[in-house]
């Protein structure tokens, strides 16, 4: 007998709009609420909105707290002010990569940490034990949460019509910025490529703020849709092109690895020893076809492997993140073993589309 899936505080809203759901990790999540590529667009375009309560919000505080994260993850927190964000990596003690996330210095010693939704346990209990019941440092994982991202060119100006205080929150922050008031938490963040926010409120507010935003424009997005944004921006997507088999420096996120300063964090030594082996870069297919995860890729310069592919709809062509020989360059043709037949593909440097624009040449 399977296990009931979870469910997000807004099970209901995606239901109630018809949305196409699907197991994702144990969750039950909307795919989409119709049409991918609309939704795909109107995010690109305009405003769309995506339900991201899977992933754990996870609250670091006390008189250690600072001192524990810069131990932990591979970016440095001491860089942070007050209402500041960072993206980094927490690695394992092999440089491999266990989990890519946002930390938020909410004030002094107070941060918030966003986990992904398939780690969030392991990342919780990995922490604990680091934490090695150090009573400096608390670390309260909020499922009472919920957190909905709104991106898109026009997201602030239909949040503030929507939600009218969080839009008044949103509007001064800059990129990697973050404000509060009472409950509601908003970060100048999202994984779209595009300008937004990620709205934290509790989980009980979290259909009223869904049916506001609606209301006001924001068009609901599914998983497919976050997927093809994400990938066009050249962001990795963990446990797909990033895992404990690569380090930071193999999957294009080597500027997320603080060296400054000589400060010792969980993983450091391991890079110091563990020569890149790939670098990742991006793909264009000239033939036709779609490119999909764990596809081989042929190079002069030996074997590489897509990590993930899907078509671009803002490219109007499949693309992708691959693995590929540390001599390939950019500007290169490779081909992709698909189905028995091998296609021609242009190696470009991600990303591949942002803020509304193609980033590479056709």
């Amino acid at each position: 007998m399977t296990s009931a899936l979870r469910t997000t505080p807004l099970n209901a809203a995606h239901r109630a709009r018809g949305a196409r759901m699907v197991d994702f990790g144990g969750w039950d999540m909307p795919l989409h609420y119709g049409s991918q590529i609309e939704e795909h667009h109107r995010a690109r375009r305009d405003a769309g909105m995506f339900d991201v309560s899977h992933m754990l919000l996870v609250d670091v505080a006390g008189p250690g707290a600072e001192a524990f994260l810069r131990r932990v993850l591979a970016n440095d927190v001491a860089r942070l002010a007050d209402s500041r964000a960072l993206y980094t990596c927490m690695l394992d003690d092999d440089g491999g990569i266990l989990d890519d996330l946002i930390v938020y210095r909410r004030a002094a010693q107070r941060y918030r940490v966003i986990v992904n939704a398939a780690t969030a346990e392991a990342d919780c209990a990995w922490l604990e034990a680091r934490r090695a019941g150090d009573a400096a440092v608390t670390i309260a994982p909020r499922r009472e949460l919920a957190l909905i991202a709104v991106q898109g060119p026009r997201a602030l100006e239909k949040l503030a019509v929507a939600l009218p205080d969080a839009g008044r929150m949103a509007a001064p922050l800059a990129a990697f910025a973050c404000a509060e008031a009472g409950d509601t938490f908003v970060g100048r963040t999202g994984y779209t490529g595009e300008d937004g926010v990620e709205l934290v409120l509790p989980a009980g507010a979290a259909p009223a703020a869904w049916d506001a935003l609606a209301a006001a424009g924001v068009a609901p997005a599914g998983l497919g849709a976050r997927d093809t944004l994400r990938l066009e921006a050249g962001m990795n997507l963990c446990g797909q092109d990033m895992d404990t088999t690569v380090t930071p420096y193999e999957c294009g996120l080597g500027w997320t690895v603080a060296l400054a300063g000589g400060r010792d964090f969980t993983g450091r030594a391991a890079l110091a020893q563990r020569a890149p082996r790939w670098q990742q870069l991006g793909l264009v297919l000239l033939d036709s076809g779609v490119m999909r995860g764990h596809q081989r890729v042929e190079t002069a310069h030996g074997e590489g492997m897509i990590t993930s592919g899907s078509f671009s709809p803002t490219l109007g062509r499949s693309i992708a993140l691959a693995r590929l020989p540390l001599a390939v360059a950019a500007g290169d043709t490779v081909t992709v073993e698909m189905r028995g037949r091998a296609l021609a593909a242009r190696v470009v440097r991600p990303p591949f589309a942002r803020r509304g624009a193609v980033m590479i040449a056709l």
